[in-house]
C-alpha cells in the first residue's frame, strides 16, 4: 500500500472512532442554576427581544424558528 492510502485509511479510522465516545455530563443537575444567570444571556434587553421575535413571527407567519412554540395565523 502506498503512503497516501495508509494516511487516508488512518484518517477514516480516526474519524470513525471519534464518534464512539459517550461523554459523561460534567455539570450536575444542581449546578445548572449557575448557567441560568441573566448575565449569561446573549441579548441585552430581553423584553425588547421577545417583542421583536413576536413581531417577526407574526409578519413571517411562521412559529418555531427561534425555539418558541406556537401555531395558527398570528392574528393577535
Amino acid at each position: 500500500m502506498s503512503k497516501m492510502t495508509r494516511m487516508l485509511l488512518a484518517a477514516l479510522l480516526l474519524t470513525a472512532l471519534a464518534g464512539c465516545a459517550t461523554p459523561a455530563p460534567w455539570v450536575k443537575p444542581y449546578e445548572r442554576e449557575h448557567f441560568a444567570d441573566p448575565i449569561m444571556s446573549f441579548n441585552r434587553n430581553p423584553v425588547s427581544s421577545v417583542y421583536l421575535e413576536h413581531v417577526f413571527e407574526t409578519r413571517e407567519g411562521a412559529h418555531g424558528g427561534t425555539g418558541a412554540v406556537g401555531g395558527g395565523c398570528g392574528c393577535n
